[in-house]
């Protein structure tokens, strides 16, 4: 079965200034972030990657691009990718939010909160993760290395799922702008090889 490399996408200006993204278009990589996608794609351009997915919003595109390009790749756009759908939340600010009784929920016990006008963590959970065993079944060699980058709290909750931890402990993972996670997956387990690594690389397949 496939090693998945879940990379999420550089910084932004959201959150470089606190603010919340979510799904609102026309949030872009700022020039760290840029710098972030060029040092992704530089460091896996001897990586044998089989496949590219993405997020199709234009901050995980910008940072699958790189990678796209050295590897003469086209980018696979999964709309279940994008970030979680946090309705209400968007845009507003991180130190906001801390203050209110809804935060500490979303912390402690996320498995029992719902964004107002948007998903529940358990939600966006199971899309995530059918996204990724519909690619575990399309790539389901023990070579295949496939790329797949998104969203912070989504590769966060990936990998609760196939660690077997329970939902309400995803937060206690990390997963910094510009960031690799690899997951090996196999029929009947899973081994994380990698978290919230940034380039260079030194444990992942060479191309001979």
């Amino acid at each position: 079965m496939p090693l998945l490399l879940l990379i999420r996408h550089g910084e932004n200006d959201y959150v470089k200034t606190g603010k919340m993204a979510g799904r609102i278009p026309g949030v872009h990589l700022n020039e760290k972030g840029k710098k972030q996608a060029e040092a992704l794609g530089e460091a896996l351009k001897d990586v044998p990657i089989k496949a590219l997915y993405a997020s199709p919003l234009e901050r995980t595109m910008e940072t699958a691009n790189p990678i796209a390009e050295s590897h003469k790749l086209k980018i696979n756009q999964e709309p279940d990718l994008m970030d979680t759908l946090i309705g209400k939340w968007q845009g507003r600010s991180w130190k906001i939010l801390r203050l209110t009784k809804a935060w500490k929920i979303v912390q402690n016990a996320p498995s029992r909160f719902r964004f107002p006008d948007g998903e529940s963590f358990p939600e966006c959970q199971t899309r995530i993760v059918n996204v990724l065993e519909r690619v575990i079944q399309k790539h389901n060699k023990p070579q295949d290395v496939i790329a797949v980058v998104f969203h912070a709290d989504p590769i966060k909750l990936a990998v609760a799922h196939f660690l077997g931890m329970p939902l309400d402990h995803f937060q206690r993972l990390s997963c910094d702008t510009g960031s690799l996670t690899a997951l090996h997956v196999g029929e009947a387990s899973a081994n994380l090889i990698k978290l919230n690594q940034r380039p260079p690389f030194d444990f992942l397949p060479k191309i001979k």
